[in-house]
């Protein structure tokens, strides 16, 4: 008589090779990382001189390919399953209802994004730790290629770390809890290069992004809400608001 069986092996259970998630960690910890204690040990205050017109373009440029290359690493890891590029994504629109009701859902949780945002930065202002100059993007180029790696970074990192990473973490924990959290971590850890203030702002984000991915099991109103706060805080704020 066999034996009955045991439950599943975690290996069985998540949606991509225990390896492959290595690997997308890696790739964003790892870079992230040596940029922070570059810029600690060699960065004095005001001495980081703003890249030039050539740096800004080429620095978008790259970013865009690497944003794709990541979604498609992590589509690539799921497909060596058996998975598809909707268990990432959840499913695309079917009806022009549906594309209405995931703008009307990102507009309002982009509001509260925007609140987070400001109330977690008043309560990590007072922390002493070098954070990386922004430079806007000016000229009718640098703008469009903002905008395009916003809209990028909408698509592709949702699908990395909403998509990939929450249900990973959710299958190798069984908590969707964790899973958002865990993904938050790490979404903000990514980010280590612009300091740490940032890490923990970006990471409080990363764990609402992944509330509302849980909640609507899809990622489309994320995608919208993430590609709009990035064109809007890296250009539209300044452009039209005169943020400084």
């Amino acid at each position: 008589m066999d034996a009955p069986a045991g439950p599943p092996s975690t290996e069985r259970r998540l949606i991509a090779p225990w390896w492959h998630t290595l690997t997308i960690l890696l790739v964003y910890l790892l870079p992230s990382i040596f940029a922070l204690a570059k810029h600690s040990a060699a960065a004095a205050p005001g001495a980081i001189s703003s890249p030039s017109h050539s740096v800004m373009i080429k620095s978008y440029a790259i970013s865009i390919a690497l944003e794709w290359a990541m979604a498609w690493w992590a589509w690539a890891g799921v497909h060596w399953r058996g998975g598809t590029l909707r268990d990432l994504t959840g499913g695309r629109w079917t009806s022009w209802r549906g594309v209405a009701t995931d703008f009307a859902i990102a507009l309002p949780f982009w509001v509260v994004w925007e609140f987070t945002a400001w109330l977690v930065h008043r309560i990590v202002d007072r922390i002493q730790t070098p954070t990386t100059p922004y430079q806007v993007p000016i000229g009718v180029l640098e703008i469009s290629l903002w905008i395009l790696l916003s809209i990028s970074a909408g698509v592709c990192e949702e699908l990395v770390f909403r998509g990939y990473l929450q249900n990973q973490f959710r299958a190798a924990s069984r908590s969707i809890v964790a899973a958002v959290i865990l993904q938050g971590l790490v979404f903000g850890l990514a980010h280590t290069y612009q300091g740490w203030k940032q890490v923990i702002v970006i990471a409080a984000l990363g764990i609402l992004y992944g509330s509302l991915a849980a909640w609507r099991r899809n990622l489309r109103a994320n995608m919208i809400a993430h590609a709009w706060s990035d064109i809007y805080e890296g250009w539209a704020s300044f452009a039209f608001f005169g943020r400084v």
